[in-house]
């Protein structure tokens, strides 16, 4: 299984929708809410060059927003 990670907010519609779509797909993943983690906040737009969320990090690929296509075709399902 590949290394997931879903940096994310409480409230973003986006990436209640993403971390779903994860979950329906049996994909583990590690859920970061940057609201709460400053230091993973300024990782996150490090690695993106993105303010905004979610930010998935899917074997260093880098997908910002909520991409269905992207998101499956990085994981290959």
């Amino acid at each position: 299984m590949k290394n997931v990670k879903v940096y994310s907010t409480p409230t973003c519609s986006f990436c209640i929708r993403a971390k779903q779509f994860l979950t329906d797909n049996n994909v583990e993943f590690e859920s970061i809410d940057i609201s709460t983690d400053p230091e993973r906040a300024k990782e996150i737009v490090e690695k993106s060059g993105q303010m905004g969320v979610p930010v998935l990090d899917i074997e260093g690929e880098i997908i910002v927003g909520f991409d269905k296509d992207k998101i499956t075709s990085a994981l290959g399902i």
